[in-house]
């Protein structure tokens, strides 16, 4: 893999707190097996750039090759290939889902546009965006190595922890709907469905009760959002944009949802 001395500059500090805020709600269990380095992020920070820059450097030839030798001449597979090769794959897949979706967002940019035999000039373009989610993935990576140096992330778990508290449950709710968007992403529209169903039934249902007692609105607007809504977004058809900000509008309601259950146990205490 080749090796390129990117300097980077450093980033606001409000920037760095809204981002500790999504890594530290954002942990999730990644798809498949996943090495141990993803619980030992700083001893691999180094190889984590090397695959960056092999990426850029892999992408950029496939690039190279459709100004060459056109769409004919042009694997774009490889693509998806190289992607899952590397292990940054599960570091950020693990450690900041929306960056994740990103990514694949942007290979996917390049790969249609090449396939659809797009000026050199387009492709070039949709190759610019998917370096920047790289790099903003690599940055991400690197302030969850902090962090978990620190003790302030959660080690991943590679199999599936339940919520115990309904307040836990919501924010289990927002998580596997960050993961919705990356496999719609990853242009998986059959697997992002299943999310949302399972969401539903195994999360969602388990928490509407109480809800429904706060505020019995709210609840049939996310119902109508998990059975209708989202699951027409999953066409297919609609732009990962698009089906982001279906699903950012649930997250939004669902913030309002834990902030009504917190509430009404706080009073709840209060009187006892």
């Amino acid at each position: 893999m080749q090796s390129l001395n990117i300097v980077r500059k450093h980033r606001g500090l409000g920037f760095a707190f809204g981002l500790f805020a999504l890594l530290t709600a954002g942990q999730v269990s990644a798809n498949g097996a996943i090495g141990d380095h993803v619980n030992d992020l700083k001893a691999h920070i180094s190889s984590y750039s090397e695959e960056v820059n092999w990426l850029v450097s892999k992408f950029d030839e496939v690039v190279d090759t459709y100004e060459k030798k056109g769409q004919k001449g042009t694997d774009t597979k490889v693509m998806v290939e190289y992607w899952e090769e590397v292990d940054f794959h599960s570091a950020i897949e693990t450690n900041y889902v929306p960056v994740y979706a990103n990514i694949w967002q942007g290979i996917f940019g390049v790969k249609q546009a090449i396939e659809a035999g797009a000026p050199v000039a387009k492709v070039r373009e949709e190759q610019a965006k998917l370096n920047q989610a790289l790099w903003q993935g690599l940055g991400a990576v690197k302030l969850a190595a902090q962090f978990q140096e620190k003790g302030l992330l959660a080690k991943v778990q590679t199999t599936e922890a339940e919520p115990t508290t309904m307040p836990e449950t919501l924010d289990d709710i927002k998580h596997r709907l960050d993961r919705v968007v990356a496999k719609y992403a990853e242009k998986l529209p059959e697997a992002a469905t299943s999310i949302v169903h399972d969401t539903y039934l195994h999360r969602f249902e388990g928490v509407e009760g109480a809800l429904i007692e706060q505020d019995a609105a709210l609840v049939e607007d996310l119902e109508k959002d998990f059975n209708v809504t989202l699951p027409q977004a999953l066409d297919g058809k609609t732009s990962v944009d698009d089906v982001r900000k279906v699903v950012e509008a649930m997250q939004v309601k669902l913030d309002k949802a834990k902030s009504l259950l917190l509430e009404a146990e706080k009073k709840r205490k209060d009187v006892f």
